[in-house]
C-alpha cells in the first residue's frame, strides 16, 4: 500500500465549483409531504443502490425537487429498515426557496462523535452515479453493517443536501448548515470523513492526472485518495493506519489551497473540527464527471466494494469498536 503524505501548494480539484457568494444562515421550515416510497430490495449491493439513485431516480437537486425528495425518502427508508431513528434537519435555501433536508442516523456512544458523511444531491444535468451515488451507497452500507456494533464513541451517518452548485460554499450548503449547528451546540466531533466520488478506477497507464504543481504520485488511477489540511493530519494518519484494500495515496495541504476544500469536509474545518475527504479524485481521473454520462455502468463495482470494506475498518477503528469479551468460565 503506497502512503504518500505531501504538503503542497496545489491539490486535487474535486466536487463542484463555487458559483455564488455566501448567504445568510438558513432557518428551519416544516417538512413537506413525502413522495411515494421506492421498494427496498433485500440485501442491496453497492451497485443496486447506485442504480436506484442514478437510474430509477436520476438527476436530483432542488431544481429537480421530486427526484431529490425520492432520494431522501429512499435513504430514510433504508436507514429505518436497518433499525435507526432518522433525524431530518430542515432548512429553506435562499436561492430556490424550497425546503432542504439533511438526514442523520446515529449510533449512541460517549460524548466523542465521529461523523461519516456524503451528499445525496447530483449536479445539474447529470444522474450522478459516481458523484455522488457511490458515496451514498458506501455510507448506507456502513450504516447497515455497523447497526448492531457497539462502539465507545457516538457515530453519526450524515447524508447532506446542497453540496453541488449553486449552493457549494454558501451557507445553504447542507454540510455547512449541519456543522454550524454542531458548533453552536459545542458538540465534541473528534473526526469527520467525507465520502466523495468513490467508484471509478483504472489500471491503464496515464489514466490519472493532476493539476500543475502536484508531483510524486502514480499516473495510474487505481488508488483511493485521502485529503486533509494540516490541522487534520492526526485524523488522516489514523485513517491510513486502519485502511486495507485498495492502494492509497494521501495529501495534506492548507485549506485555502485550490481544490482542497471542495467538498463537505471543508464545512467542518470552518468550525474547527478535524475532517478528511476520501475520493477517487473525480475530474482528474473520471472523464464523465458532472456530465450526463455519469451513469452506473461507469462504476467499477469490485474496486468500490474493496474501498467500502477498507472504509469499514477505518470507521470501526475511529468509533472505538467494543470487542467481545472472552468467556472466562
Amino acid at each position: 500500500m503506497n502512503r504518500l503524505i505531501l504538503i503542497a501548494g496545489l491539490a486535487l480539484t474535486l466536487s463542484g465549483c463555487p458559483q455564488t457568494d455566501p448567504v445568510a444562515a438558513s432557518t428551519p421550515s416544516p417538512e413537506q409531504a413525502s413522495p411515494p416510497a421506492i421498494a427496498l430490495s433485500d440485501n442491496p449491493t453497492l451497485g443496486d443502490t447506485i442504480r436506484v439513485l442514478a437510474e430509477d431516480i436520476g438527476e436530483r437537486h432542488l431544481a429537480r425537487y421530486e427526484e431529490l425528495e425520492k432520494a431522501r425518502v429512499y435513504i430514510s427508508d433504508r436507514l429505518k429498515r436497518a433499525g435507526y431513528r432518522v433525524e431530518s434537519q430542515t432548512f429553506r435555501d435562499k436561492i430556490v426557496k424550497k425546503d432542504a433536508y439533511n438526514l442523520i442516523a446515529s449510533k449512541p456512544g460517549n460524548d466523542e462523535i465521529v461523523v461519516i458523511g456524503a451528499h445525496y444531491d447530483s449536479a445539474t444535468l447529470t444522474p450522478g452515479a459516481n458523484d455522488n451515488a457511490s458515496g451514498v451507497a458506501v455510507l448506507l452500507q456502513l450504516a447497515d453493517r455497523l447497526a448492531k456494533t457497539e462502539t465507545e464513541r457516538t457515530v453519526r451517518f450524515a447524508f447532506f443536501v446542497n453540496e453541488e452548485p449553486p449552493f457549494f460554499m454558501t451557507s445553504d450548503m447542507g454540510s455547512t448548515v449541519y456543522a454550524k449547528q454542531c458548533a453552536q451546540k459545542k458538540e465534541n466531533i473528534v473526526g469527520m470523513l467525507s465520502l466523495e466520488t468513490l467508484g471509478y478506477y483504472s489500471d491503464e497507464p496515464a489514466s490519472q492526472h493532476f493539476p500543475p504543481g502536484i508531483t510524486g504520485y502514480p499516473n495510474t488511477g487505481n488508488f483511493l485518495a485521502f485529503i486533509a489540511e494540516p490541522n487534520s493530519e492526526e485524523l488522516l494518519r489514523e485513517c491510513l493506519d486502519n485502511f486495507q484494500g485498495l492502494p492509497v495515496e494521501s495529501l495534506v495541504a492548507p485549506a485555502q489551497t485550490e481544490g482542497v476544500s471542495w467538498s463537505d469536509h471543508a464545512s467542518f474545518w470552518r468550525y474547527g473540527y478535524q475532517a478528511v475527504m476520501v475520493t477517487d479524485t473525480a475530474p482528474f481521473r473520471y472523464p464523465h464527471y458532472h456530465k450526463p454520462s455519469d451513469t452506473p455502468d461507469k462504476i467499477n463495482e469490485k474496486s468500490l466494494e474493496r474501498a467500502a470494506e477498507g472504509l469499514e475498518s477505518v470507521v470501526r477503528a475511529l468509533a472505538r469498536e467494543k470487542k467481545p469479551q472472552p468467556n472466562r468460565e
